[in-house]
């Protein structure tokens, strides 16, 4: 039989495109004019359909791979009784269906954000305009857009703030790299951006240059269409078979697309429609949310894992609403992103791990005399020593000495991971919420380095101008009330790390040396910890060693 190598076709003046979907498997059989792939662009997305009848016998590209005009996409043996036909049709063969192919359904109408985004083809940009991107945010995460901080038409010089981002921990500010007029802004309040994505269009402070002849559309507008008959074909009791039952955990039954925003291929539809999952349910994790044959594969595992009627929260019955209006004047006031997601990870947290909180107190007396001596030379470096720097040095001796605590728990809860590295967390009250800076090699550091970073992190923390890297990699937090007062409390183990101190006020009380009662500084210290990697002997032996260093500092040269 002969073979045919299926390619990329004319796709109007576009050139490189990405492969989003195998529509089919090696060793399927497929029919005239069914995809074989579907390739997306900036602007559109486009089934190329086979030319012939036959089987397939390999793919020559995979998910995610960027394709040009006549790469070869798959390897087809031709059926014998369909290989004369085809040899004298592939060449004339178009690419969508004829124009005189009247539509059975309207085609579906283009997005407000696609419209947006082919207003302005990069072909035809101004060689004086220039296309804002997002910066390397630190991140491979997208974030939320929570502010546009220019309107069209207004002038900006660079540097100046276009819009604002939200991520989980801290916000930042987009600044314009060139100055100039604001031509276009690609994006609205609520969309998620990530590195290198557009943010706007500016015509930079230079003369408007020719543009260039506009290339011509990609013609994606039939193939559409066609998808869209080829839906409306499909017969009524495909889409009518029994689902399986929906699990009520969020994860799964919490509906992730609008019916009219489900963005999947053919294969991926009919998938659905054969297991009985209703696609608006899913998840997608492909190219820019596009729902994956993977996607539908879990969604339907999770729900025979969680049959419904189970409680949600690994069982806990929900806490039942109040009107409390009734009682007296309200006002209901919507929590920001940060404490929204500190609330969702403290209860996964508590419900997760295990705690065990283990207290003790340090005598800090003569640390606090060090600490003042080192005041007149901290103004002149410009840096303010705080007791917290010598907390986080007597953190990293103590992961030194008792590595237990810098391990975490594997996923699978199989194995654990041992870190060789020390990155100790200290956790900041902002107006934000709870905010998490991460000191970097801790156990490198001396007191004025870990000085200088707790007061800058600090204050970026409180100004919300913290980056995503700056609150990763942590393997051990604290957190201190200082002088907002108490004599102790329970700090919630930050997971997947093994430990976490909790430091309250320290008050001077009486101790007895052997002979007598002595006036000392008592810092009071409570140490939450993960039992499933540590156990209470490792516990106290680590705050032991933490007592000792902080009670006499001379060991922190040791």
């Amino acid at each position: 039989m002969a073979k045919e190598v299926i390619k990329v076709p004319d796709l109007g003046g576009i050139e490189a495109v990405t492969v989003i979907e195998l529509c089919s498997q090696v060793g399927d059989s497929i029919d005239v004019e069914e995809s074989i792939v579907v390739l997306e662009s900036d602007k559109a997305t486009m089934d190329v359909p086979s030319p012939v009848q036959g089987t397939i016998v390999s793919y020559l590209v995979a998910d995610g791979d960027t394709v040009n005009v006549g790469d070869p996409l798959a390897e087809v043996e031709v059926s014998a009784d369909a290989a004369t036909e085809s040899e004298s049709e592939v060449e004339s063969q178009p690419v969508s269906e004829p124009e005189s192919t009247p539509p059975e359904t309207e085609p579906p109408q283009a997005s407000p954000e696609s419209a947006k985004e082919s207003a302005r083809d990069p072909a035809t940009e101004s060689k004086a305009e220039q296309t804002i991107l997002v910066p390397d945010i630190g991140s491979e995460d997208k974030v939320d857009v929570i502010e546009i901080a220019v309107a069209v038409g207004d002038q900006v010089e660079e540097g100046d703030t276009l819009l604002t981002l939200e991520s989980d921990k801290a916000a930042m500010e987009i600044p314009s790299s060139h100055a100039g007029k604001i031509l276009e802004i690609l994006v609205s309040e609520g969309d998620k951006l990530g590195t290198g994505d557009k943010v706007a269009v500016i015509e930079a402070a230079a003369e408007v240059a020719e543009a260039p002849e506009q290339a011509p559309a990609a013609p994606a507008a039939a193939e559409t269409q066609k998808t869209t008959q080829a839906e409306a074909k499909k017969p009524a009791q495909e889409s009518s078979q029994p689902a399986p039952a929906k699990p009520s955990s969020a994860s799964v039954a919490t509906p992730a697309n609008s019916s009219d925003t489900i963005y999947a291929g053919p294969a991926v539809r009919l998938l659905a429609r054969e297991l009985g999952v209703d696609l608006t349910n899913v998840n997608g994790t492909g190219p820019k949310g596009r729902i994956q044959k993977d996607d539908v594969n879990e969604y339907v595992k999770a729900a025979l894992q969680n049959p419904a009627g189970s409680a949600s929260g690994a069982g806990i019955p929900a806490v039942p609403a109040v009107d409390f209006s009734q009682f007296g004047s309200t006002e209901t006031v919507k929590l920001s992103k940060i404490q929204k997601l500190t609330a969702d990870n403290m209860q996964r947290n508590w419900l997760n791990v295990p705690h065990v909180t283990h207290f003790d107190d340090a005598d800090i007396t003569d640390l606090e005399s060090f600490r003042k001596q080192l005041k007149a030379e901290g103004e002149q470096r410009g840096i303010k020593v705080t007791p917290v720097a010598f907390l986080i040095k007597a953190i990293a001796s103590s992961l030194q000495a008792y590595p237990e605590f810098n391990r975490s728990l594997s996923a699978d809860g199989e194995s654990y991971i041992q870190k060789h590295y020390v990155n100790v967390g200290m956790a900041v009250d902002t107006p934000r919420g709870l905010l998490v800076p991460v000191i970097k090699d801790a156990d490198k550091k001396g007191i004025w380095e870990i000085s200088a970073d707790v007061m800058n992190f600090a204050a970026s923390a409180r100004d919300g101008k913290l980056k995503p890297a700056d609150m990763q990699g942590g393997c051990f937090t604290i957190s201190s009330l200082g002088a907002i007062g108490g004599n102790g409390f329970t700090p919630i183990v930050n997971s997947p790390e093994a430990g976490i101190l909790g430091v309250s006020k320290s008050q001077m009380k009486p101790v007895w040396n052997g002979t007598e009662f002595v006036p000392r500084l008592m810092l009071p210290l409570a140490l939450s910890y993960d039992h499933r990697l540590i156990n209470g002997g490792d516990a106290g032996r680590f705050m032991t060693h933490l007592v000792k260093v902080l009670s006499n500092i001379a060991y922190l040269s040791l």
